[in-house]
């Protein structure tokens, strides 16, 4: 279907209808899921970290919406993942404002997704190519330094360079799924030396006479959330950084994303003392947050982990993203996995140096995956 529309800039995702967003194609990702993006702003966890929203919308002639992006103007870098701290301060040195700028992306969010949302009744191609088009527009027309696409799908990111924006890999780790019928038959699969390890770090956990829940948010209760948020304030302030989601988010997400919602619990002496927050999307589920009040050996590996590597198997789930950095994940059966990213610079000098800089840093990436690679914990 050929389609003619009117491009529309949002500063909230409440003034779009949650149905005929639901209605893109998410595939099956929740983080750009209408409730996950509406708890963000609903709850506090965006304006006073500096994410305003500007939401790049496509209506059709009856103003049904049929295209997406989730954007956001930006007075900082953090919470992004894609870390450009560097150019900032480049520019600044040389006496210029890097920002504000915009980022197409879900906010404090390291996880792969779909960014340009089109109508599956609609012709893909072109409405893609009217979100790119309308976003750089924008970008032009309140002057920011730049535009980023962050954590974009293979295929969203080769759209995105061919139309000039300059491309940037990453690496996560990543779990797969090999059909596997059992935990056990997972460590099978494993070295002599990753699978005691594994196993070592299990029987601790034990021995610690720690009770573990796993729970659906349709299963929890504020009590729970209460406890959990503790837990994850505890973490940003043993590493310095802020605690941006509130409890009210998580929560929320409770309700309206019921069955996705997945909290792991540990319990010591009738007390929570650690847990996780991850999210099941159509076929991945995500690990996002852990805290705890008390340490005990091989917990935050059974909680982040085995865990949820086991409910992976259990529930047929093709594969585990268990958030960002981790070479410790490696030795646990995650994968290296490349990241990508898409960048448009307004300044032309600054936009050559990144792009070569941007060609070193992918080669060093690839060599870093190929060094892990042959450090592969599975069996030769």
């Amino acid at each position: 279907m050929t389609n003619t529309y009117a491009v529309k800039i949002e500063s909230t995702i409440n003034d779009i209808p949650a149905k005929q967003w639901q209605q893109l194609n998410l595939n099956g990702n929740p983080f750009v899921s209408y409730s996950f993006l509406a708890a963000l702003e609903t709850h506090d966890c965006l304006d006073k970290w500096g994410w305003q929203p500007r939401f790049i919308t496509l209506l059709d002639e009856n103003q049904m919406l049929i295209a997406a992006l989730p954007m956001y103007l930006k007075d900082n870098s953090y919470g992004e993942f894609v870390f450009d701290w560097a150019w900032a301060d480049a520019y600044s040195r040389q006496g210029l404002r890097y920002y504000p700028k915009l980022v197409v992306a879900v906010p404090y969010t390291p996880a792969t997704g779909p960014r340009l949302l089109t109508h599956h009744k609609h012709d893909a191609e072109q409405l893609r190519k009217g979100l790119m088009e309308a976003a750089l527009a924008y970008a032009k027309s309140i002057q920011v330094s730049s535009l980023h696409y962050l954590f974009t799908t293979n295929e969203e990111t080769d759209h995105l360079e061919q139309t000039g924006l300059l491309r940037r890999s990453g690496c996560q780790f990543h779990w797969q799924n090999n059909q596997y019928k059992s935990f056990d038959d997972f460590l099978s699969t494993l070295s002599s030396k990753k699978r005691k390890q594994i196993r070592k770090e299990r029987r601790d956990v034990l021995a610690a006479e720690l009770d573990i829940e796993l729970l659906h948010g349709r299963d929890t209760s504020t009590e729970h959330w209460d406890v959990f948020h503790q837990f994850y304030v505890s973490t940003f302030s043993r590493k310095s950084g802020y605690a941006t989601l509130t409890k009210d988010f998580f929560e929320a997400l409770s309700k309206s994303m019921p069955n996705q919602v997945i909290l792991v619990l540990a319990k010591y002496q009738g007390e929570y003392v650690a847990g996780t927050f991850n999210l099941l999307g159509e076929d991945t589920l995500y690990g996002r947050h852990w805290g705890c009040s008390q340490t005990f050996s091989g917990l935050h590996f059974e909680l982040c982990y085995y865990q949820l590597i086991d409910y992976c198997i259990q529930h047929g789930i093709k594969r585990f993203e268990a958030g960002a950095q981790g070479e410790h994940k490696l030795s646990r059966g995650f994968l290296p996995t490349t990241t990508w990213s898409a960048h448009w610079l307004a300044h032309p000098e600054f936009s050559n140096i990144i792009a070569e800089f941007l060609q070193h840093e992918q080669k060093g990436i690839q060599d870093y995956i190929d060094v892990l690679g042959e450090h592969s914990p599975f069996k030769k």
